[in-house]
């Protein structure tokens, strides 16, 4: 035991560890705590180590290097990029869409500075936050008003809390979706204090399904988009306009839930028809709810427009409040939404740019990233450039899948796992796909600007450590 002990104390201390930390340059800036805590977890280590039946302990200019080595590893800051080589264009867990330049620009013009984010500078009057958004939100949809809250399912919350609080809302049974998180239309329908009544079956639903549930206690009739699956075969459904004309005819609002919400009409580019938010307005339907962060291509939030009356009615309430966006959402929306009033959406969201690329396009990103990598490092990993299918993503058109062209490395699947791991964990991390034996990076959501730092990961993950 004191063998064991006086090993022990031969270990280095932690103050004298941060000593030599303190003349590395790659830690410059980083916070102590941080610094101490991860000394601490490598004299942890050398202490298992030790208890294991090693002989010495590290010298302090080894437990230094494997200090700065986890450090370097983890970054300073936990929330960082990371090289999106799946091939999802909305990858939810790598954040969805991307901003566009313009909405970067917004964000460091509206961030550093003081705003007048509800302040009517001209009558020196308070304002409101939401007047940054609504006329071109309204000359986009053709909407009477809209309103901007921080997701697609607190907009949804929201109106069924604001209409439907302690009554009936009737919705097809085929539309009760289930989004990403286990969050369900039935749970958030729960949560609003509205009741549930169920109509038609999975499959089909038919307009006299809705007209044979109204009665004294429907508040509203709710259609879902199902923008995240499609039910295929014998089907029926109800058309927004047809549900739209009942509505009206029984004196009960019409609230439809887009999702992922379309701003234009992506056929010319071969994708199925989804139904645009103009359309929904166009319909007649009162309320239409969708998304900013998804196929619109900007930053997280929900977005509801419609008919006035019922708008303000959804601003007025309470969980209004709970649920509103700061001005940093507003400002990269704003520059969103300016892209689309602009016609120029498809050549700087970056959304609308990854899904309409041609595969000839990502073909030649994929080639820049491949001869950029060393010679013998693509022999190595038998690299080579494949076809194979991207993904749109998001809960968005399922059933489309976008041509493209991956990178595919290794040539079995312990060697694709090797690979997979060693990219995920360097700097920047490397997301990809293994498929049948090799680990594929998807080039359609490889940004031009990450060709070299690819191949660059690529290159250092040849070499095993």
């Amino acid at each position: 035991m004191a063998t064991e002990q006086s090993v022990l104390r031969r270990l280095p201390s932690v103050d004298e560890v941060l000593r030599r930390l303190a003349a590395r340059p790659e830690l410059a800036g980083m916070p102590r705590v941080r610094l101490t805590a991860a000394v601490r977890q490598v004299l942890d280590d050398e202490r298992r180590r030790l208890a294991g039946g090693a002989a010495a302990p590290a010298a302090v200019d080894v437990v230094a290097d494997r200090a700065v080595e986890r450090l370097v590893r983890a970054g300073r800051f936990s929330l960082r990029a990371v090289i999106n080589a799946t091939g999802v264009v909305l990858h939810t867990n790598l954040g969805r869409a991307l901003l566009s330049p313009l909405a970067l620009e917004r964000l460091g013009a509206v961030g550093p500075a003081y705003s007048n984010l509800e302040l009517d500078v001209a009558t020196n009057e308070r304002g409101s936050r939401y007047s940054h958004v609504d006329a071109v939100l309204r000359r986009l949809t053709g909407a009477e008003a809209a309103l901007v809250v921080n997701n697609n399912a607190a907009a949804v919350l929201l109106a069924l809390e604001t209409v439907a609080h302690g009554r009936e809302v009737v919705v097809s049974r085929g539309e009760l979706i289930e989004i990403g998180g286990e969050f369900r239309i039935p749970d958030i329908m729960l949560r609003s204090g509205a009741r549930l009544r169920e109509v038609g079956t999975t499959n089909r639903t038919h307009l006299r399904d809705y007209e044979q549930a109204i009665g004294p206690d429907t508040a509203l009739l709710l259609k879902v988009h199902t923008s995240n699956y499609r039910v295929v075969g014998f089907t029926a459904d109800v058309s927004s306009r047809d549900l739209a004309e009942l509505g009206r005819a029984r004196g009960v609002p019409v609230m439809e839930d887009l999702g992922s919400g379309c701003l234009v009409d992506l056929r010319a580019h071969g994708f199925p028809h989804e139904p645009t938010v103009q359309e929904v307005v166009a319909s007649g339907v009162d309320l239409v709810s969708f998304s900013g962060d998804k196929l619109l291509g900007g930053p997280q939030a929900g977005i509801v427009v419609g008919r006035a009356a019922l708008v303000a009615r959804l601003q007025k309430n309470p969980w209004n409040r709970a649920l509103r966006i700061d001005k940093l959402t507003l400002g990269a929306l704003e520059a969103t939404l300016d892209a689309y009033d602009a016609g120029t959406a498809h050549e700087t969201v970056p959304t609308l740019r990854m899904l309409t690329e041609t595969p000839q396009v990502v073909r030649r990103r994929a080639r820049q990233v491949l001869r950029a990598v060393p010679a013998a490092a693509r022999e190595r990993l038998r690299a080579e450039i494949v076809t194979d299918a991207s993904e749109v993503g998001g809960g968005a058109l399922p059933t489309v899948k976008l041509p493209t062209a991956a990178i595919a490395l290794g040539a079995s699947d312990a060697e694709a796992r090797r690979l997979d791991a060693a990219l995920r964990s360097g700097e920047p991390a490397v997301v990809g796909r293994i498929v049948t034996g090799r680990l594929l990076l998807d080039c359609r959501t490889v940004l031009p600007s990450q060709v070299r730092s690819l191949a660059t990961a690529v290159a250092r993950a040849a070499t095993p450590p």
